[in-house]
């Protein structure tokens, strides 16, 4: 669909959802951002809903600044995909063996693993571990360091909520391994660290919301922020990268000669410096994925619905992005009071998953439609594979 513009803001507020379907608490939110004098532009994703601060499904642009409420607490969050050998007929008729082989390999939910994952001896393909857990000690936050033990153990670990670990079949039978998961605790702990700390400052006294305070370029709280930001992201790419590993090594075991293309990977929780319309700019992407033209990236439906491998079409207008899945349509708390588990079990039919009170928030019912999603974001991004989950693991 066409974007529509919002005229009235102070930047450009381009919209990939008709206004009129928008929840009026996130056009809120979507004005305050416009608003603030660092913005550039935002554009906002068929999947936009309310957040904090932001909304989820919004791209910010600023010049000079970030609001570290505007990436989110997981930072780093994102999707990782990738496609086998093995063809649907290859799978038993009965998952479930499947389905214990990966929650045993990966902890889910609040559980970390026993000894950290030996990454020296697992093929992950990411180099730099030594570099990394270095950097870890000179974080700004100081007291996360005081939990390193527990970070380490939780580094290829899942979380729960949205997060998941699927096996999927696209149109041509082929079989896809795909997860979800960010930052885990350490990440979470870093954000509201400097939340705070942007709050206090002086040039965030007048805001239109506390929540979108900003750190500035120049500023040594910015320089903080920075540094302590991409480790998080660098967390969470090696956090999927160790778990996709993991999954490669169940799937080994079941399947002898198994095969496997090279991993699609892509933040919808992060910062990047970009250069638009000219201008370098610091972009914030909440609930979106990068989609420059040629970019492979990921966008998820529901635990009961279709997902999809897309390439960017590079959209100068909505800031090169497209929306990261299909976005929540009612909150988790309304999700528990409509739905129980017979209603969960008929939503995930044929799915092998949890089918209980523990995951009723995440029916497909709390969530948008998928397909309307993609109808909106067309002349962002173009299909490469459609996928249908038969596996699907959660916190």
């Amino acid at each position: 669909m066409p974007f529509q513009t919002i005229s009235d803001t102070a930047a450009p507020l381009r919209l990939w959802a008709d206004p009129a379907t928008v929840d009026g608490r996130a056009m809120d939110q979507l004005r305050n951002v416009a608003a603030l004098p660092w913005t550039h532009a935002v554009a906002v994703m068929p999947d936009v809903h309310v957040g904090i601060g932001a909304t989820v499904g919004s791209v910010i642009a600023m010049r000079g600044a970030v609001a570290p409420a505007a990436v989110g607490v997981d930072i780093g969050c994102g999707m990782t995909a990738q496609l086998t050998s093995l063809r649907g007929r290859d799978l038993p008729d009965d998952l479930a063996k499947l389905r214990s082989a990966i929650e045993k390999a990966v902890p889910v939910g609040m559980g970390l693993h026993q000894h950290s994952v030996d990454v020296d001896h697992l093929a992950t393909g990411l180099r730099g571990w030594h570099r990394f857990w270095t950097d870890f000690d000179d974080l700004s936050a100081q007291h996360v360091q005081r939990r390193k033990g527990r970070v380490m153990q939780q580094l290829g670990t899942l979380g729960g909520g949205n997060h998941f670990i699927e096996v999927c079949l696209d149109g041509e039978d082929r079989v896809w391994l795909m997860l979800h998961s960010g930052s885990r605790g350490v990440g979470n702990e870093l954000a509201q660290y400097h939340i705070a700390k942007a709050k206090d400052l002086p040039h965030n006294a007048d805001l239109p919301d506390p929540d979108l305070a900003v750190f500035v370029a120049g500023e040594p709280t910015m320089e903080a922020y920075r540094r302590d930001l991409f480790w998080a992201q660098d967390y969470a790419r090696r956090n999927r990268a160790v778990m996709m590993a993991l999954l490669r090594e169940v799937v080994r075991k079941q399947f002898k000669k198994v095969a496997f293309e090279p991993e699609i990977s892509c933040h919808h929780n992060y910062v990047a410096e970009e250069t638009h319309d000219g201008q370098e700019l610091l972009v914030t992407r909440k609930g979106a994925i990068r989609a420059g033209a040629g970019d492979f990236g990921i966008i998820p439906g529901s635990m009961g619905a279709s997902s999809f491998i897309v390439q960017g079409l590079g959209s100068a207008a909505a800031l090169q992005s497209a929306s990261h899945g299909a976005g929540r349509r009612m909150s988790r708390n309304e999700a528990r009071r409509r739905f129980n588990t017979r209603d969960l079990a008929e939503q995930t039919k044929g799915v092998e998953c949890r089918k209980d009170n523990g995951v009723v928030d995440e029916i497909p019912a709390a969530y948008k439609d998928i397909d309307e999603v993609m109808a909106q974001q067309s002349d962002l991004v173009t299909v490469v594979a459609r996928l249908k989950q038969v596996v699907c693991v959660k916190g």
